[in-house]
This record gives structure tokens, sequence and C-alpha cells, in this order.
């Protein structure tokens, strides 16, 4: 079948160009989407961009505009050969080269993915320079192997299924972050159901009004609705009254402050063990078939182990990290996430942070909440790589429920964040398959039948 591919250009080339700094006002907060190398995040589409271009600044690159469903390719530096597909008119900067393909000879999707497969190649085309640039003339003498316009499309469709619901998996976990950090903050931060009791009592409401004032404050709800959610949904209405009673109707002083009745006081490092990793340049695997990957900051900040750097399997368990478990880096790029890169071996310069007494939701979310003022710390210090030490953890205060509170209260979080991994380690899943069926149906290892495309049906 390959033998009846054709070799094509890659298509028309637009080169991207940035405003002249004598235009006043060229850009704007929203506008025609001004694409840079730096919103090529390793999705198929731009979804955002850090500047749009306002009238003016479109009216001075006119020439450089892009239509939608253009692929565009980051020509220079670290990030050349990096392609995303342009969702509506667009301008780029001029490290960008745009292409418009001939619909009729290329599927812009198929494009995508076939760029996506030549980083290497552009890269030896620009050349070995300090800072190779791939310019319009490289890219116009780029000829490729082209397959019959319905292999592409099939081709695409498939890799593309895969890619959407890479994004979904995306939102949906950005929703859930958003909606896990503003029930935190309401619980556990702001004490807002605690202090919605206190308020009703104060104002003469009987001790039923401060448990529906509470059941307002946890669920957003008015009276109304909260009188239709019984009617309609009693089961969640009996688990929000039941959430709402864990709250009391009084606050106490504390070295935090002002804590709800009954709560304790507690630094980070009494919630949970911030173990730190190890200098594992001084444990190199002895077998290079039976390894861990590092993870050092680098690493924690791309979400998995590239497995540049081995250890050996043989350290101590506590600095070995897998799926699910709490990682802080406190040097350098401050961040707190849960690690989906499998096992590994964790590097100095970062915890893995665990607890025998309190569940992984609760040091997790106070360990994030505390981050900004670690950050501040480690960035008020006059060294190169700014950090925080051991005294911080004891002087990060927290507000810990009771036992009751916590393993009630906290079912929710700890529902969203169980999700949450759930979702990061399907969308490695499907990631990973998308990459071993991309160069097999890029080369036409994969045969695909025409007659059979409306299926989706692949023979392998």
């Amino acid at each position: 079948m390959t033998s009846e591919w054709t070799l094509e250009a890659l298509g028309q080339i637009v080169t991207g160009k940035t405003p002249p700094k004598s235009i006043k006002n060229a850009y704007s907060d929203s506008g025609v989407p001004f694409v840079t190398p730096k919103d090529m995040d390793g999705r198929k589409w731009t979804v955002t961009t850090e500047r749009s271009l306002s009238h003016e600044g479109v009216r001075s690159v006119q020439k450089s505009v892009v239509p939608a469903g253009s692929v565009a390719v980051s020509c220079i530096g670290s990030d050349m050969g990096k392609a995303v597909r342009i969702p509506v008119d667009s301008v780029t900067n001029q490290q960008i080269n745009t292409l418009i393909p001939d619909t009729e000879k290329c599927d812009p999707d198929y494009l995508y993915y076939l760029l996506s497969t030549m980083q290497q190649d552009l890269k030896d085309i620009a050349g070995g320079s300090a800072t190779p640039i791939l310019n319009k003339g490289h890219f116009g003498k780029v000829r490729v192997r082209l397959p019959a316009i319905w292999y592409q499309k099939q081709a695409a469709k498939i890799l593309s299924a895969l890619d959407d619901k890479i994004q979904v998996n995306h939102q949906i976990n950005q929703t859930l972050e958003q909606m896990a950090q503003a029930i935190f903050k309401s619980w556990f931060v702001d004490f807002e159901p605690v202090k919605a009791k206190i308020a009703t009592l104060e104002a003469g409401g009987s001790e039923e009004d401060a448990l529906l004032a509470a059941m307002q404050a946890i669920s957003g709800k008015s009276e109304a609705e909260l009188a239709r959610l019984q009617a309609e949904q009693p089961e969640q209405y009996a688990e929000l009254r039941a959430t709402a009673g864990l709250f009391p109707a009084a606050m106490q002083d504390s070295e935090l402050g002002e804590i709800p009745e009954g709560w304790e006081c507690m630094a980070l490092d009494q919630i949970a063990k911030y173990q730190n990793g190890l200098a594992l340049q001084k444990f190199r695997p002895e077998n290079e078939d039976d390894y861990l990957p590092v993870v050092k900051i680098a690493q924690l900040k791309k979400g998995y182990a590239d497995h540049d750097e081995k250890a050996s399997p043989d350290i101590k368990p506590d600095c070995i990290i897998d799926n699910g478990d709490v990682v802080f880096s406190w040097s350098g790029s401050l961040m707190v996430d849960t690690w989906c890169g499998g096992k590994a071996a964790l590097n100095q310069h970062l915890f893995k942070v665990t607890s025998e007494s309190y569940p992984k939701w609760l040091y997790f979310h106070f360990t994030r909440h505390h981050l900004e003022e670690f950050q501040r710390i480690a960035a008020d210090k006059a060294v190169t790589m700014g950090h925080i030490k051991r005294e911080h953890l004891k002087r990060a205060l927290c507000a810990i429920p009771n036992k009751t509170a916590i393993e009630n209260a906290g079912k929710i979080l700890e529902r969203v964040l169980s999700k949450q991994i759930e979702l990061r380690l399907e969308k490695i899943t499907l990631s990973e398959l998308r990459d071993t069926l991309l160069p097999k149906l890029l080369s036409g290892e994969l045969v695909l039948d025409a007659q059979l495309e409306e299926k989706g049906v692949v023979n392998v």
C-alpha cells in the first residue's frame, strides 16, 4: 500500500510577524489570538494565548494572518518542531511558520500528527548552530510521503478521538480542582459553615435555623432550593444535612486565631511526615535493566519520569514514590502535586508527604494552602535556589477538625482527589496508546480499509 503514497510539499507557508513597536495599542484583552511558542503546551489545539492583537495590531501584520485550521510549527531553539492546530483566524510571531495545507491532498489533522513525529528531522534540517532557526526556505524544501486522503482522514480520526478524550479528562480535572479548592477554603480555612451558624444564632434564630444556614453555606443553595432538593433528592438532602451537623456553632481561641470549637491547631509536620529524597547520584543501579527512574523538580513539573537518570531499586522505601503519592518540592520551583508518573526514586529537594493519622486529602490541601507563603519565603532568600527549611513546616499552622468531621465532611474532598488521580492515570494510558498507534498509522503498518471508514475498524 505504501508504494502508492505520493511525495508532496507541506503546503502554503506563512511566516509569523510581531507588530512593530511603533504601533500603539497593538495588543488587547480580546481580539485576534497572537500565538507564540509559549502557547504550544503539548495539546493539539491552542486553547488560549497570552496575548491578543487589537484591530491596529492585526492591520500592521495583515499578511501574516493565518486561517482557522492551519498547522503552526515552532521554528527556533529548544521548542523547534513543536506543532499545534490553529482553531480560529490568528497571527503568530516570527518564531513560528504556519502551514496552510491543500485539503484536497492533505488532511490538516493528519499533517499535525505527521509533523509531531518529525521534530528531530526538522532540527537536523535547521543545522547545528547555537540558535538553530528553521526558516521558510527550509520548510519549502521539505517533502513528505502522503497516502490517499481517505486514509489520512481515518488515521487522523483514530488519533483525534484519543486526543479529544485526553482533553476532556484535562477539562474535568480543572473543574474538579476549582471545586476542591473552593470547598477546602470555605470549610477548613474560612470556616463559613461555622460562621453561618453563629450569625444565625446571634440574630435570634433557632438551632434548626442555624443548621439550615450552614447547609446553605455548604451547598450555595437558597432556602427554596434546599426545600426543592429535599422533595426531589431526599438522600442528597440528608447527606448535606448530616455534613452541616458536623460543624460546631462556636469558635475558640488558638495560636492560629479563632478556629471552630473542638478543633485543634496543629503544624504541618504534626499532621504529616515530610520525607526528603536522596542524593541519588550516590545510588546508581548495578544493572542497567533493573532500575528506578529519578524524579527531580523538572520531572515533577512535567508529571512524568523521563528515565534520563536512573537509580538503584534498592534504596529505602521511604524515598520511592508511586502513583497517588503526594510530592512537595521545597527548593527552587516550589510546588505540591499528586504524582501519577509511576514508580520512581525521589531525589533530594523533594519531600514525599505521608501520614499514618490523617487522610491524604487533608495533608495535601493544607500543604498547598501554605504553598504561597512558602514560595514567598523562598523568594526572599538571597541564594541561587530559594528554599524553605523544616522550621517553616513547624510554623505552618492548620485548624484540624475532630475525627468525625474529618471522616465525614472530608468524604467529598477524598472522592474528588481520587477522581483527579484516576483521570490523570487514564490520560497517561490514552497518551501511551496514541503514541504507540501514531507511527504505525503514519507508516502504513496498520492497514485501514476504505470500505470500513464509517465503522472505524482498524485491521492490524
